[in-house]
Formats: C-alpha cells, structure tokens, sequence
C-alpha cells in the first residue's frame, strides 16, 4: 500500500482554528494599514518643505560609501549641469523602491528622516524625465547619506557636452574653436583674389563676433547661468 504525501499545507490549515484565523487575519489587516500609513507619510515628508539640515543616525550603521559632502555633489552638479535640491521640488515620481530603503534605514536607525533633497538634471524639477535622480538625506555639517538611485544612467557624454557650462572661460573656447573651424571652411578668393593671413582673421573675428552675439543673446533671453550658479538654485531663470 502506497502512503500519501503530507501537504503541509492541509496541516497547517487543520492545526490553526477558525478563531485563530480571523485573529491572523485582522493583524494582517492592521499591518498592511500601518504600513500603508507610513508610506504615506513618508510620501508628504518627501513633498513637503523641510529645511532640516541633519538627522539622527546611528553613526555604526552608516555605509561609508553612501556618504558625501556637499563640496563632492556640487563637483558633480557642476561637471555634469544637474541640480542638487529639496526634495518636495523634484516633479518626477518617487518610485516605491525609495520609500521602501527611507522605511528600512528609519528602522534600522530607529529615527524619522527629513530634509531629504535630490540629484538629478534641472527638467526633472519642471517634469518627468528618463535620466537618473538621486535621493539624499543630510547626515549634519554638509554631509549627505545616499539613500536611492532610480532611472536610468546619464548619456557617457553628457560631461563633455555640457563642459562648455561650467564657466564663461569654457563657453568663450568653445565659441573661439568654433569660429575658427567655420573660417577654415571660407573657401579663398571669396571676398577677394587674393587670399591672405589678414584676411583670414578679418573673417575669423567676424564669425567670432556673430557667434558671440549668438550665444549671448540666447543665453539672455532664456535665462540661462552656468553650471556653478545653478547647481543649488530653486529658479528656473537662474
């Protein structure tokens, strides 16, 4: 005679009564309630303005390659044009996964984080994006615990694409390099039979000087600031 399995399953269901059974199943209910509340309201502290500047960590706990300072993030902001600010400015959708590490570090730490901010390129400030954000909380005097990266990551070029920002020194090579390619292409002889060196820089200022004009009427109108002044900055005309 074969024996039959054991499901364990069926065992369980016959040890536990059905008193028990809605007992487990009312404190499930209150667990996924008070776990649905903390969610929530971690998601207003996110949203909210908070001008904390540290929060209670248990120093031990820390990882230390989760910790910068402020001077390393604004290297970074500066470098690759991003912005480093509060969180309840940031217009993109904090994904579950961030909510979810705040709740572990809050009980692993025993503490309530506030003052969270945010790093991430400027449009993700006004609306949705694909690049990568990064979410802080400040530890106390200007250093940050990295608390969760989401997104994709930034195009590998993005530093030497936006490198022409970071200063007016940059921007003014890049437009000199420029005008000095496009009047490498003047073909000779165009203004004149005779081409010479005078006439080549006669053609290269002329081209600097549009160029110029070009690049600081654009930057006037649109408000925009190279990337030093902007890396904190809540404006958008900044």
């Amino acid at each position: 005679m074969l024996l039959k399995k054991v499901n364990i399953k069926e065992k369980l269901s016959k040890i536990i009564k059905e008193e028990d059974q809605t007992r487990y199943l009312s404190e499930l209910y209150k667990i996924l309630d008070e776990d649905s509340k903390s969610r929530e309201k971690i998601g207003e502290t996110l949203k909210s303005k908070n001008s904390s500047m540290e929060n209670s960590f248990s120093l031990n706990l820390l990882e230390t390659n989760r910790i910068y300072h402020v001077a390393e993030i604004k290297k970074i902001c500066v470098d690759y044009r991003l912005r480093f600010l509060a969180s309840n400015y940031f217009k993109g959708e904090i994904p579950a996964e961030a909510i979810a590490e705040i709740k572990r570090i809050e009980k692993s730490h025993a503490t309530e984080l506030q003052g969270f901010k945010i790093l991430a390129p400027s449009k993700l400030f006004k609306l949705e994006d694909k690049d990568d954000p990064i979410l802080f909380a400040p530890i106390g005097n200007n250093y940050y615990y990295l608390i969760h990266k989401w997104g994709g990551d930034l195009h590998p070029l993005r530093k030497l694409l936006m490198w022409p920002f970071k200063n007016i020194v940059n921007l003014t090579c890049l437009v000199l390099a420029l005008s000095y390619l496009v009047a490498l292409l003047v073909p000779d002889g165009l203004f004149s039979k005779n081409s010479s060196n005078a006439q080549f820089f006669i053609i290269f200022f002329f081209i600097f000087k549009c160029s110029a004009s070009i690049v600081i009427f654009y930057g006037f109108s649109l408000g925009k600031n190279f990337s030093h002044a902007i890396w904190n900055s809540k404006y958008f005309n900044a």
